[in-house]
């Protein structure tokens, strides 16, 4: 579906959102589910743009519309990136959307989600009120961290118009290893040492098809090296030849079923056996778990296959959030904290935005 609105610029855009009773700003459309509800669309597509970078004091701000492949080009430039490793890059995922949906990539577990490097937005409200939130410089923080409120609002809160992030140096170079486990059970348990370690790696994984850990490590190659050497004596395992694009095929979600679900469920490590067993019990489901066990994304081939991996997740505790396919946006035990519904009421009183269960 095309959308209705395109603005051109912030008040364009708070025009747009005054103009309809129900709207809701939409990016590149990476993850449709997100945005598969009855509204007027605006697209953010002509909101593009980096209109400030400092890489001396790692910050920059761009427009909600602008591609995260323009930010992450601009940044490789001066040596600097996004730490929080942001998906659906080459599939051309906006700014926007990446706070609006809430995730981050595999780099996660080392430095954090999209909700520790965002500073400040600019949004149109559900009155029509272009706002700011939040600061242009990393010391600021007084009170509630308010922007936060924005990662995962899948645009529920307001209309997104500009961001601010703080960045990082970008690693010297990157080396992965597979290391074999023979089960999710023994998984798990290395999981939660290689946490713990000193290694400290960027990223560790379980990719689909089986319960093996990819570990990425980052820094100087000679120190990679070393670490590699060191883990390798700990753990059975070897180096990954050509990592990089198995790491872009994880952040792309290549590895799931193109006209299938695709849904992405928070959780803690020690629930990882349970969930790898039930939901491998369904007929060509696959799963991958990110970020040391916090994240598992589940991909199962048919509409029909959701209301049960819904059950699972009820018995398990869990809720998942649909990023595409023919499902509830939210599945198993959705919950909603109290705080969330207090924001909703302040920025969105009269629900000119989505609620939170659409």
């Amino acid at each position: 579906m095309n959308p209705a609105l395109s603005p051109r610029s912030l008040t364009e855009l708070a025009d747009a959102i005054r103009s309809a009773p129900r709207v809701l700003a939409i990016g590149a459309g990476t993850k449709p589910r997100l945005s598969a509800v009855e509204a007027t669309r605006v697209s953010t597509a002509n909101l593009r743009g980096i209109l400030e970078y400092d890489p001396s004091e790692f910050t920059f701000t761009a427009l909600a519309g602008t591609r995260v492949s323009e930010v992450a080009a601009a940044l490789a430039e001066r040596g600097q990136h996004l730490p929080f490793d942001p998906l659906l890059v080459e599939s051309g995922s906006t700014l926007g959307g990446a706070v609006a949906s809430g995730l981050s990539g595999p780099g996660r577990f080392r430095f954090g989600g999209v909700r520790d490097f965002i500073l400040s937005v600019r949004f149109v409200d559900g009155r029509g009120r272009l706002l700011r939130l939040g600061g242009k410089v990393v010391k600021n923080a007084a009170g509630f961290d308010l922007p936060k409120f924005f990662v995962g609002s899948l645009g529920r809160f307001g209309a997104l118009g500009e961001i601010t992030f703080k960045v990082f140096p970008q690693p010297a170079s990157a080396l992965t290893l597979g290391l074999r486990t023979g089960s999710f059970e023994v998984a798990a348990r290395i999981l939660a040492k290689l946490a713990r370690s000193r290694w400290e790696p960027e990223a560790l994984d379980i990719p689909p098809g089986g319960h093996d850990i990819h570990v990425q490590l980052g820094g100087p190659r000679p120190a990679l090296v070393a670490l590699a050497r060191e883990i390798l004596e700990s753990y059975p395992g070897e180096v990954i030849d050509h990592a990089h694009d198995e790491w872009t095929d994880l952040r792309e979600f290549r590895w799931a079923h193109p006209d299938g679900v695709l849904v992405k469920v928070p959780l803690s490590l020690d629930a990882v056996p349970a969930l790898a067993r039930a939901i491998g019990a369904l007929t060509d489901s696959k799963i991958h778990f990110s970020s040391g066990g916090n994240v598992a994304y589940l991909s199962v081939p048919h509409p029909e296959t959701a209301e049960p991996v819904a059950a699972v997740l009820t018995r398990l505790g869990l809720t998942g959030l649909t990023l595409r396919g023919q499902a509830p946006l939210f599945l198993g035990a959705v919950k909603h904290p109290a705080i969330e519904t207090a924001v909703k009421m302040a920025l969105d009183p009269d629900y000119r935005f989505p609620s939170l269960d659409d």
